[in-house]
């Protein structure tokens, strides 16, 4: 286990956009480098957690415009953003 000097240095570096653990390749920090290593990324599984699997592809086939409350869809169609699902494979009843 590193010193709390040490895991401050290694921290630093990461900041600085070197890799400094094996694995944690795009981390901007020691921590980040650490869960990239051990494959736990929290952004993306946490929303796909909250909004389940279908929400979170519909969240990428509609641009990203889903919140919490609404989907992609009734985003969209409040907004008035015309989408053409006849791109997608996967198709809503």
């Amino acid at each position: 286990m590193a010193s709390q000097q040490e895991r401050e240095e290694l921290d630093s570096k990461a900041r600085q956009g070197e890799t400094v653990v094996p694995g944690g390749t795009g981390g901007k920090s020691l921590g980040a480098q650490e869960n990239l290593a051990q494959g736990r990324s929290k952004g993306g599984q946490t929303r796909k957690g909250q909004i389940g699997s279908e929400g979170y592809q519909e969240m990428g086939r509609k641009g990203g415009i889903s919140t919490m409350n609404k989907s992609g869809g009734e985003r969209a169609a409040e907004e008035g953003i015309n989408i053409d699902e006849s791109k997608f494979r996967t198709r809503n009843p």
